[in-house]
């Protein structure tokens, strides 16, 4: 599935709604999955808003035989990088990039040629999660 939203905000739950649905929609119903994936997408999507100068946010979710792939691609516009920081204890920001290292088997990022910027993630699938392919 893939699906572009304004760059607002307002737009993070909307992500969220879409994620859970197209989860529904894949038969994905176990918490050990949902959570992780809602999670990641969330904060990918929520870092991108921050930071790009664009307009829109595409996001991208499929699946693989034992993997959910996550990608936030936004079109940057600012010098700022997405870095996983240490945040400190009394500090708002700088724990979401380090939330997605944890919920994800790998994660990673890539500037390519037009300046834009895409954060993607890969979250194990739970074992009784069948394909919707399958018999």
């Amino acid at each position: 599935m893939t699906f572009r939203l304004p760059a607002v905000r307002r737009a993070v739950p909307v992500c969220r709604n879409l994620a859970r649905a197209w989860l529904d929609g894949q038969g994905i119903d176990d918490d050990d999955t949902r959570y992780p994936v809602l999670l990641v997408i969330s904060e990918l999507f929520t870092n991108a808003v921050q930071y790009s100068a664009g307009r829109r946010v595409t996001c991208r979710i499929w699946r693989s035989e034992s993997l959910l792939h996550i990608e936030v691609h936004d079109r940057g516009g600012t010098a700022s990088v997405p870095l996983m920081r240490s945040a400190g204890q009394s500090q708002e920001y700088g724990r979401g990039l380090a939330l997605v290292a944890g919920s994800s088997s790998r994660w990673g990022r890539r500037t390519e040629d037009d300046d834009s910027c895409t954060v993607w993630a890969a979250i194990p699938l739970a074992a009784r999660v069948p394909h919707p392919m399958t018999p």
